[in-house]
């Protein structure tokens, strides 16, 4: 199939891609680098630099290229950010997001992947969380999200867009060649892995009196490369539907992360606890039955420690990260 991979010279985005390359897949990423990195684009991907929220950007790209489905990655994805900038959140994830689907639509584009967020159900009322348990979020990033998801519902209604929304829980881990890196990072395991490395002078655990085991806020980690894998399942889906990816089981809090990080790199990890971050729920886990039911879906990387050490490999072989 020939692509669309928006915010694909991300993270997450940038796995993806290389697993479609992979499957021998056209792609083309769409990407304005605000927060992606040229670099990161593997080879064989053509690279669009343009911005979802200019409309002649992405009209162009469909007008030039014969897109038969989009995986729709690019957002802002920051918790404590969203709470403190939402305005940021509603363009860059809701009104982006809708430039996207009109031009979709203009051009007869017939399927969409959405990355969402496990932030849409807020602080559930049972765990693990299934994909039928109430959407409650407690911040704007998984507001923003859970908004996106209603006009994909409506779009299809009206104009026949087929989609899959997939909820993440916490993606970690690398590849060989592409991995974690955001400016300033942000996110737990590459924020302890640089203290692990001496890039950074402590990681910060946001409260420690949460009601958990160890009262550090705990979450469900998937490996990228399962994530990655369960894009390519979705595009052959010809149904409409929502599924959680995780990995399910205890979850791990903050200080079992820090724990695990410390074997697989062998060093101490400086840290402090802080104040809470605003609308950070106290455990997040996910059932993915859904997928692994309807899909087939099938995590190969659950070890948290496998997905510690392969960003800690990936950290190491790319010190500074991608080049400018």
């Amino acid at each position: 199939m020939k692509l669309l991979v928006t915010g694909g010279a991300g993270y997450i985005g940038s796995i993806i891609t290389e697993e479609l390359l992979k499957g021998n897949h056209e792609v083309i990423v769409f990407d304005n680098l605000s927060k992606g990195h040229s670099a990161a684009v593997p080879p064989g991907a053509k690279l669009i630099r343009g911005d979802l929220l200019n409309q002649d950007d992405i009209e162009a790209v469909f007008a030039h290229h014969r897109i038969e489905a989009v995986i729709h990655m690019a957002a802002l994805a920051l918790v404590g950010e969203s709470v403190m900038n939402p305005r940021a959140y509603y363009r860059n994830n809701v009104e982006a997001g809708l430039r996207l689907l009109n031009a979709m639509v203009d051009a007869e584009v017939p399927r969409i992947v959405f990355s969402s967020t496990a932030a849409v159900y807020g602080e559930p009322t049972k765990q693990p969380v299934e994909e039928q348990d109430p959407t409650s979020p407690t911040n704007p990033y998984g507001q923003t999200k859970l908004g996106f998801e209603e006009a994909l519902y409506w779009y299809s209604k009206a104009y026949g867009v087929q989609y899959t929304s997939l909820r993440y829980f916490n993606a970690a881990g690398a590849s060989r060649d592409h991995g974690e890196m955001h400016l300033p990072e942000t996110h737990l395991i590459p924020a302890i892995l640089q203290a692990a490395a001496g890039k950074r002078e402590y990681v910060e655990i946001y409260g420690d009196d949460y009601a958990t085991i160890d009262g550090t806020c705990i979450r469900d980690y998937i490996h990228v490369v399962d994530l990655a894998a369960a894009h390519i399942l979705a595009l052959e889906s010809k149904e409409n539907d929502i599924f959680n990816l995780g990995c399910g089981g205890a979850g791990y809090s903050v200080r079992q992360v820090l724990n695990i990080a410390k074997e697989v790199t062998g060093r101490g990890i400086p840290h402090r606890v802080v104040a809470r971050r605003s609308g950070d729920p106290s455990v997040l886990i996910a059932s993915s039955d859904r997928i692994k039911r309807q899909l087939g879906w099938r995590p190969l990387h659950q070890d948290l420690h496998k997905m510690i050490e392969s960003a800690w490999v990936w950290m190491k072989s790319f010190p500074d990260g991608y080049p400018a």
